[in-house]
């Protein structure tokens, strides 16, 4: 099971079961329909599929020429911690070094920290929450 990764959009439906995987939504109460509006608003996103079901996905927000902004970086539980989401974090940030993005930022769910940190990406002080890599 190999997962074959693409930049075309998944469905409403398909990214609205996705996005329900990470509990987000409690916070968010986004519909299918906004959540659809949210990714076709990005500027770059990748889907990951496994036997033509979403397993992994992630998005950049950018201003095209200095800063941009990682989102949604999501692996169902069960396709964790089997490199999907290290591979979509390598794409983003493929795209970000293509458009020579100075000023990579996200936001990090909790527990995720060191994660991100194999990429390059540093915690910001406590009272500028975030994190950001510099290319």
């Amino acid at each position: 099971m190999k997962p074959l990764f693409t930049t075309s959009l998944p469905s409403q439906q398909e990214y609205f079961d996705l996005f329900e995987t990470t509990n987000w939504n409690q916070d968010y109460k986004l519909t299918p329909e906004e959540l659809i509006l949210s990714i076709q608003n990005s500027s770059y996103c990748i889907s990951a599929y496994i036997d033509d079901k979403l397993v992994g996905f992630g998005r950049i927000l950018s201003d095209g020429v200095a800063h941009a902004v990682i989102f949604d970086v999501i692996v169902i539980p069960k396709f964790r911690k089997k490199g999907i989401g290290s591979i979509i974090m390598k794409k983003l940030l493929e795209e970000c070094k293509r458009n020579k993005i100075r000023d990579v930022q996200l936001f990090c769910a909790s527990g995720k920290l060191r994660f991100y940190e194999k990429f390059g990406f540093i915690a910001r002080s406590e009272n500028n929450p975030g994190m950001e890599i510099r290319n």
